[in-house]
């Protein structure tokens, strides 16, 4: 399935049980009812949860129609799904599905998707599809590709019965079987749970539990979400692009004026217009450009995988966005601020709750760009169990060679940070902020090198 093609790699398809990913995706696409997978966005269809991508070629053949695809699948030791999603430019985390709750608000996404992903959902009692229903919008679509949906024998065709009947007490309504492939929807109507009969499905839960902040909670077995303002059918919300910028009423929902994410997205086009000034000559210095071809505008070829590790309101995703960088964004909300997390979701964006005392879900040398504004004055702005070091340690493990750092802070904590760039061999400089003589900006590469041979 992996095809040398001159100097690089290509992916057939991502399972064998498939003719081809573009006949997979036009095939789900016709089963909701929409001509083909271009369509998915008027549908109201931007972000997909893939749950054991393979080689996630799935989620690439959507990316060409600006649908973000995460990608989720377990840690392996060798490498796995997720170290090879990354390193084809492409979103993907660590995560354990059938353990706690993944790291998202309820309501995140439109589809979630699992073609042969090894979660078996007919066991602990459904417990694993009241996890995916959370993480679903209402009106959104949960896709199942495997032998099970098609059993033959007699124990295999009673696990799909409790597949089909367990789906139906938590108010999903099939819309097709085709081949190994179903697909359900998830209600829009919160009147479906209480028009359910006595003792069908499991309860709702109580206000307590519906939370936005599930950072690796146990599984509830309960469903959530309902009394949650943010409980908006996915075919009433604005449709991508215009979904980036939240109606009125959604932003109210967020305790946010329109004036308040209109001045941060003109404030983060400004920054990024200035970071890319900065950049260029510094990328362009070390890398000659190719006979016979004019230089690239960065990220072409420099930039894909990036890391905002202090999201707020995801506005410097937007702002990349808007500049048409070929870029795809990991928002991190840190467990230390605000959660906006459930605003980024709402924007159609991907990201992650995350404590940066601990070490993110991802494997080495996966992000080409790392981005932290006022990162560090909300760590450290009080004593933490982890110090700035330790920190940097894990942005060099997540960091590319010759990968990009951009630090934004008060003159004091850029000051300390510089010096840390010393110990980890980082080329690195101040720069002045116009506009604000109390921050800095702190540029830095990470080198590539190889260490010497101790022999």
């Amino acid at each position: 399935m992996m095809m040398l093609d001159e100097e690089q790699i290509s992916f057939r398809s991502a399972s064998l049980m498939f003719d081809g990913v573009e006949d997979y995706s036009h095939q789900i696409a016709e089963m909701i009812g929409l001509r083909n997978e271009s369509s998915f966005i008027q549908a109201g269809v931007r972000t997909i949860l893939d749950i054991g991508c393979g080689y996630g070629s799935f989620g690439a053949h959507l990316f060409q129609s600006q649908l973000l695809t995460m990608c989720v699948a377990n840690y392996e030791p060798t490498g796995s799904q997720v170290q090879l999603t990354l390193e084809r430019g492409l979103p993907a985390m660590v995560a354990f599905f059938t353990s706690k709750q993944l790291p998202y608000p309820s309501l995140s996404y439109d589809m979630l998707h699992c073609a042969r992903c090894g979660i078996d959902w007919d066991q602990k009692g459904g417990i694993f599809l009241i996890e995916a229903d959370r993480l679903l919008r209402p009106g959104g679509y949960f896709v199942w590709t495997s032998p099970l949906t098609n059993a033959r024998n007699k124990e295999s065709q009673k696990r799909w019965k409790f597949v089909q009947d367990f789906t139906q007490s938590i108010c999903w309504e099939m819309l097709s079987q085709q081949d190994e492939t179903a697909v359900w929807k998830k209600t829009s109507k919160k009147s479906c749970y209480s028009s359910r009969k006595t003792g069908s499905g499991p309860s709702l839960c109580g206000k307590s539990h519906d939370i936005e902040t599930p950072y690796y909670r146990e599984l509830q077995n309960c469903i959530g979400g309902t009394q949650n303002r943010r409980w908006i059918p996915i075919e009433k919300r604005e449709t991508w692009p215009s979904r980036a910028n939240l109606n009125k009423n959604e932003l109210a929902i967020h305790a946010l004026q329109p004036d308040e994410l209109a001045e941060d997205t003109d404030s983060w086009k400004t920054t990024v217009n200035n970071y890319w000034s900065l950049l260029s000559p510094l990328i362009f210095s070390d890398h000659p450009k190719r006979p016979g071809e004019e230089d690239p505008s960065p990220p072409y070829n420099m930039f894909r995988n990036v890391l905002d590790m202090n999201a707020e309101f995801g506005g410097f995703n937007s702002a990349l966005l808007q500049a048409k960088k070929s870029v795809w964004v990991m928002n991190v909300v840190s467990m230390s601020g605000p959660n906006h997390l459930p605003l980024i979701q709402d924007r159609g964006f991907v990201g992650v709750l995350h404590d940066w005392c601990e070490a993110f879900p991802s494997y080495p040398r996966t992000y080409d760009l790392v981005h932290a504004a006022g990162l560090l004055s909300l760590e450290f702005a009080k004593p933490r169990r982890c110090t700035m070091l330790d920190l940097f340690i894990e942005i060099d493990r997540l960091l590319r060679p010759e990968g990009w750092v951009i630090i934004r802070d008060t003159v004091p904590l850029i000051e300390s940070a510089r010096a840390l760039t010393t110990q980890l061999k980082w080329d690195a400089r101040v720069i002045e902020i116009e506009s604000d003589s109390d921050q800095r900006l702190l540029i830095c590469q990470k080198p590539f090198y190889k260490r010497q041979s101790s022999y």
